[in-house]
């Protein structure tokens, strides 16, 4: 048999799936982990509630989302003692992710001991930045000591939404360009040349970038000096009025780009302006990335909003025609949800709906390694 099983343990929950090849065999969530009345006081008890409901038998692997691996992790990576301790070195930079990471490898580790455990990071699949992208442009010996420095985060998204457009196209994955869109709650892009990821726009955190559904994204750093020093605001306040407080929701309070949408078809200006700023933001990127690449072959819409916002992908990539982008109306608000085309027949660039797996890339990521 070939079974992996995949944990993406949260702070407050653990998604699973259970895999059988590339078939899911069960799938699910625990959710509310330590919340009073929930009955799941931990990650440990969480993990044997998954444990107890699922047939794992003939395990090959577990594997691990870990959002944050640093410079070191470039690939999945078993775990041992000592990738547990490199990834817990790591948690300054990922303090909300990695400590749930942990708790999961640690947990899997003590029920699972015969299997073998693999981290796949997010921020793996850009460790092929060029350094002139991953580069801040800050003193270096302090950007050294402190770690400072573009990881860039959806990286197994991007990297299975890269593959599954070259195979829509029927173009081999080496001699592709594209840009590559993971628009959901948390959103960023990719410049992707012939599958490897040389610019994205996530940083140092998941804040920077495009407008997300509770992140500002890109900002002027001097916005936080100024709310320090004359708003008055500490600096606990600041992080979390732009990772919880900004994006859509700080614009027009919702975070769901359906309701901006609903509210914007009724007439509501704060909605009208978080719909053209967070389209705004996307069509820059595309821009800035086109150039980067050179050449682009395809730019490929991914994840909640990017796969079923017909509205955001026509507004996003509105003018660019000159650049042979476009998108044809009727293509793309036809009801269909599988990997399509949404470009008018012969563009110059294909423009593409792919909807992702994360879970799906880690356990072929994770087989990959114990194969």
């Amino acid at each position: 048999m070939n079974r992996v099983l995949v944990l993406n343990c949260g702070s407050s929950s653990v998604k699973y799936r259970l895999f059988d090849g590339a078939d899911t065999a069960a799938r699910g969530v625990v959710e509310r982990i330590g919340e009073p009345g929930s009955g799941i006081t931990d990650h440990s008890s969480a993990l044997e509630r998954v444990a107890g409901e699922l047939d794992l038998t003939g395990l090959t692997a577990v594997g691990h989302r870990v959002v944050h691996g640093g410079t070191r992790f470039s690939a999945p990576t078993l775990v041992d003692d000592e990738v547990v301790a490199a990834i817990e070195a790591l948690v300054p930079l990922a303090p909300l992710h990695n400590p749930a990471n942990l708790a999961g490898i640690a947990v899997a580790r003590r029920l699972l001991p015969g299997v073998a455990q693999v981290a796949v990071f997010d921020t793996a699949f850009h460790r092929s930045l060029p350094p002139a992208a991953a580069t801040y442009a800050i003193d270096a010996a302090v950007a050294a000591r402190h770690g400072i420095h573009r990881y860039g985060f959806h990286g197994t998204s991007h990297a299975y939404v890269s593959r599954r457009t070259a195979a829509l196209l029927d173009r081999p994955l080496p001699g592709l360009n594209t840009i590559t869109l993971h628009l959901g709650n948390g959103a960023s892009a990719c410049a992707i040349k012939g599958g490897r990821s040389v610019a994205t726009s996530m940083g140092l955190s998941p804040l920077e970038g495009l407008v997300m559904g509770t992140r500002s994204g890109d900002l002027d750093p001097a916005v936080v000096f100024h709310l320090h020093r004359v708003a008055g605001m500490s600096l606990d306040e600041i992080d979390d009025l732009l990772n919880h407080r900004s994006g859509l929701l700080g614009l027009s309070g919702v975070n769901d780009m359906r309701e901006v949408q609903r509210r914007r078809a009724e007439g509501d200006a704060a909605a009208g302006l978080a719909f053209d700023v967070y389209c705004h933001r996307l069509r820059e990127y595309v821009g800035a990335y086109y150039a980067v690449l050179g050449r682009v072959d395809a730019v490929t819409f991914t994840a909640g909003v990017g796969e079923n916002s017909a509205e955001v992908r026509a507004h996003a990539l509105a003018g660019l025609e000159r650049l042979g982008i476009a998108v044809d109306g009727e293509r793309n608000t036809a009801a269909d949800r599988a990997e399509r085309l949404v470009s008018p027949p012969g563009a110059e660039v294909a423009v593409c709906v792919v909807p992702t797996d994360e879970e799906l890339e880690i356990a072929e990521q994770a087989r990959s390694l114990v194969a």
